[in-house]
């Protein structure tokens, strides 16, 4: 396959302002954007962590894209303000709601609006949906996840061909473009992909894995025809 040709920085600034107003959640006015070798920085400012994740998510729907630096601040209007102690029960709830989550094993801490997460979990990707369970709540100007992985003992081996076969499924090119190493639990994607989304696919596959504790993403976007 050829290679495409690299967007321009001043393309993939039009092309993140106009993917920006097709998503409904933003209010482009809101957000500034610019680029620079392909990594884009946002600015502005917003009144809810939502509205600043899905800015997040629609910079990196757009190809050419390397990497998004979020500056975007939160500022709640009065209407949406919540105490941290209404914050707390409602991430609460959000946890027990969610199946994903193992709520028993998770601790939330709110100060001022900030969400922090805490405790251990068997897989990555409960560490990832407890996050996402608390992102969306009234009143919440940004979560910080610190919780740990601590998953049962697997043979490496084990993981490794986990990770390749769950990858063959997931990510739209063949497993064989990704190098996977995995350590006491933590694995390491290295190689190149053809899409932010193919590589979010990668990491959310490796991350599903049983026995899988972190991921560390060393993927490169290379854009093809």
């Amino acid at each position: 396959m050829k290679a495409m040709p690299r967007k321009s920085d001043t393309q993939i600034q039009a092309d993140v302002q106009n993917e920006l107003r097709w998503d409904t959640r933003v209010n482009v006015t809101d957000v500034g954007v610019s680029v620079q070798s392909g990594v884009v920085t946002l600015s502005g400012t917003v009144d809810s962590w939502a509205k600043r994740f899905a800015a997040q998510q629609a910079a990196h729907r757009v190809s050419g894209v390397l990497d998004v630096a979020n500056d975007v601040e939160v500022r709640l209007p009065g209407s949406l303000e919540r105490s941290d102690a209404e914050i707390a029960k409602a991430a609460r709830q959000a946890l027990e709601w969610d199946v994903r989550v193992p709520q028993e094993s998770i601790q939330t801490t709110v100060s001022k609006g900030v969400i922090t997460l805490e405790g251990a979990v068997n897989y990555w990707s409960q560490r990832t949906d407890a996050e996402e369970a608390v992102r969306y709540l009234a009143g919440v100007k940004a979560v910080n996840n610190v919780i740990s992985v601590s998953p049962p003992k697997v043979n490496p081996a084990d993981v490794r061909k986990a990770v390749t076969e769950s990858l063959a499924r997931q990510a739209q090119s063949e497993a064989k473009d990704f190098d996977i190493e995995v350590h006491e639990g933590k694995v390491t994607l290295t190689g190149a992909v053809h899409s932010w989304a193919e590589r979010q696919a990668a990491i959310a596959a490796a991350g599903a894995t049983p026995g899988v504790r972190s991921v560390q993403d060393h993927l490169r976007v290379e854009p093809w025809h």
